[in-house]
């Protein structure tokens, strides 16, 4: 028997232009089973730190913080290379992360551009490194933390409905592309 994990808070990142430096507004779509309940706001820095930092804030301060079960993330960084500690997380808002991605990312090129081209890439390689390998999972791939593979393809399989993507995630990134560009751009 899989836990209830039927209310979840998906974010994603607003565009940002390659040469921007600093602040990159991130949003949180707020489920309650298929239901969108809510929007969270905030900011991270680009290619910094304070990604888990700022989503536990976010999610701690919110009035959804109570009843959610689950944090779900479109890759495992944000803004550029601010690498989210999805354990670190999990651990201080004690409940799971999922980390979903379309297809498998090159992990090879990730780590060659974190130490060649990112200040302090090599911590955020090590935090990519303790997320664990990048796991198929129905259509997707996925790293994760405080939930078990099969939990994992149970949430996936819940919020999965016309697409390979959750719909918290669509909808984190709807929101963030359509209200960074002025119109949605990409796969959804």
């Amino acid at each position: 028997m899989t836990r209830r994990l039927s209310h979840v808070i998906a974010f994603d990142d607003f565009a940002f232009d390659r040469a921007h430096r600093g602040a990159v507004s991130i949003v949180g779509a707020v489920y309650s089973n298929l239901r969108l309940d809510g929007v969270l706001c905030g900011e991270v820095q680009r290619d910094g730190s304070d990604s888990a930092e700022a989503i536990e804030q976010l999610v701690r301060g919110s009035r959804f913080f109570e009843h959610n079960h689950m944090i779900m993330l479109q890759g495992i960084a944000l803004a550029g290379f601010n690498v989210v500690d999805i354990h670190a997380l999990s651990e201080a808002l004690e409940m799971p992360v999922l980390v979903v991605a379309r297809k498998e990312p090159n992990m090879a090129r990730i780590r060659e551009a974190l130490l060649t081209k990112v200040e302090g890439g090599e911590a955020k390689w090590a935090l990519i490194e303790k997320a664990g390998p990048m796991e198929p999972v129905a259509d997707v791939f996925v790293q994760r933390a405080g939930l078990s593979a099969v939990e994992a393809a149970h949430v996936i399989g819940h919020f999965t409905t016309q697409s390979v993507i959750p719909v918290p995630l669509r909808t984190a990134h709807i929101i963030a592309s359509g209200v960074s560009t002025g119109e949605t751009r990409g796969r959804v």
